[in-house]
């Protein structure tokens, strides 16, 4: 069994920070949905600007909102105006043909990436 790549939100923008948070990161609805991840699902997120990678789980924000929101603590290490990729796995013994989904300045999905 491997973990391997399942979803995939490709360089989307921090919109938000919230420390008094208790955790987790805040993603549009409509991205969840197009990925195919779950609330409540383990991801692992990496800044293209700072390069920090942390993993955390998944809470639905209001679809259509465009938001990223870093909670809690992952606040400290990725801040607004960063640009991102939130990964999910999935422990599989066979392929599997991640979700990989572009979105543009707004975090507005534009295309699947194949």
């Amino acid at each position: 069994m491997r973990f391997l790549l399942r979803s995939k939100i490709h360089r989307a923008k921090v919109t938000e920070a919230n420390l008094d948070y208790v955790g987790s990161v805040t993603i549009d609805k409509n991205l969840i949905e197009k990925t195919g991840l779950m609330e409540g699902e383990r991801v692992l997120i990496t800044s293209v600007t700072s390069g920090a990678r942390l993993e955390t789980y998944v809470i639905a924000g209001e679809a259509g909102s465009g938001v990223i929101c870093m909670n809690g603590p992952t606040a400290h290490l990725i801040k607004v105006g960063e640009i991102v990729v939130i990964m999910g796995f999935e422990l599989s013994d066979k392929p599997i043909l991640p979700k990989i989904i572009l979105v543009d300045e707004n975090n507005n999905f534009t295309n699947f990436v194949e």
